[in-house]
């Protein structure tokens, strides 16, 4: 029997199959070419979500999941049911944590305490611009996916098979036992959250956490999202939380201290009303995913170290509509804002030349801009 394209008003004769329902074993789901496929998409999917809904108990409702009943909730978020952690093919390189059983990073934890910046030769410079390329695709991946609707586990989801089309290990998976192979924190969530099946709602921000570990090297970015109508008072601190990244980024050139991208980014992030989280900071990474040196984010800070060529590190400043204190859920990873207000953050892996710095996660198209700024 000749099969049909699925899109609406084509009548083509078709012999692609979509690769998910295959994988799924839905039925049918032919179209007569690539153009069809991807112009249906949108669509077609709901298709599997139907599906995996069959398949699988129902995703509870925003407040009727909770794993710590005496727990005080200082937001209105709620956490959700989570998938089991996802596999990565053994042919795959992995950095030193990632099958051993408590997750322990042996090689960052035989630098603890020593405070020098390596420099990286042009071999490991190549392998870091690398590394910081597939990152940046790995993120984009999921960006395409961010709306109504969608769990952030799917986000996970497409950020793994990412990583695994790349040749990469999602660097989270199993760091310290972090059970999924990137962080998405929403709302009042500051960092380090865990993907769950809660469905993103109309107002939320979420900020997707990408590193991967490619041939022996890490490249670590995120970026907050826009989910449906956001508050006008929420794009203002996504958008002066990316330009505070912005203005550090200006500062990066050798000879300058480490200790100096903090006072930056405070100066142009306290008149605005908004606060800095002092908990974390930006870090080394290259071979180890994070090392010397540390770069906090807030004013007046003791970071200890002076920018030369070939140091490559992030900054990622973690900026709170309210208060800058921080809770951790029970779950010992999700970081959140003591007042429940929302938080927004941002982060880059740079490379320090000898005039200035190369932004080795930047957003390839739109100039380089932000995801969020597509929406504004």
């Amino acid at each position: 029997m000749v099969q049909k394209c699925e899109t609406p008003n084509c009548g083509k004769d078709a012999t692609l199959q979509c690769p998910t329902c295959l994988k799924m074993g839905i039925p049918g789901s032919y179209f007569c070419s690539q153009p069809c496929f991807k112009g249906f998409w949108k669509e077609h999917k709901m298709i599997h979500a139907l599906a995996e809904g069959a398949a699988k108990p129902k995703c509870p409702v925003e407040g009727g999941f909770n794993p710590w009943p005496n727990y005080r909730f200082t937001g209105k978020l709620r956490p959700a049911e989570k998938t089991p952690k996802r596999h990565v093919p053994e042919h795959i390189e992995r950095p030193d944590y990632a099958d051993h059983p408590d997750g322990r990073a042996a090689s960052e934890e035989a630098m603890r305490g020593n405070s020098s910046i390596k420099v990286l030769d042009d071999d490991e410079i190549e392998a870091m611009r690398v590394a910081g390329r597939l990152g940046r695709e790995c993120l984009d991946a999921a960006a395409q996916a961010v709306e109504v609707g969608v769990t952030t586990d799917e986000l996970d989801r497409l950020v793994h098979e990412a990583a695994i089309e790349r040749d990469c290990y999602p660097s989270p998976l199993n760091y310290y036992n972090f059970p999924k192979s990137c962080c998405t924190s929403v709302n009042e969530v500051i960092c380090h959250g865990i993907p769950d099946l809660r469905p993103l709602q109309d107002g939320d921000l979420c900020n997707i956490d990408v590193t991967v570990y490619h041939h022996g090297f890490h490249g670590d970015l995120n970026e907050t999202f826009f989910v449906g109508n956001v508050a006008e008072k929420h794009k203002k601190l996504v958008r002066v939380t990316y330009e505070a990244l912005s203005k550090a980024i200006e500062l990066v050139r050798p000879g300058v201290k480490y200790r100096e991208i903090g006072n930056v980014i405070q100066r142009y992030v306290s008149p605005h009303g908004f606060s800095v989280v002092k908990s974390y900071c930006g870090h080394g990474i290259h071979r180890l995913f994070h090392t010397a040196p540390n770069v906090p984010h807030y004013a007046k800070n003791s970071a200890v170290g002076v920018m030369k060529a070939g140091h490559t590190f992030t900054i990622e400043p973690m900026i709170s509509e309210g208060l800058s204190t921080v809770s951790q859920w029970p779950d010992d990873w999700t970081a959140v804002t003591g007042d429940g207000l929302y938080s927004a953050q941002f982060e880059q892996t740079l490379l320090v030349t000898d005039t200035g710095c190369d932004i080795l996660t930047k957003r390839r198209e739109k100039n380089g801009q932000p995801w969020f700024m597509d929406k504004l």
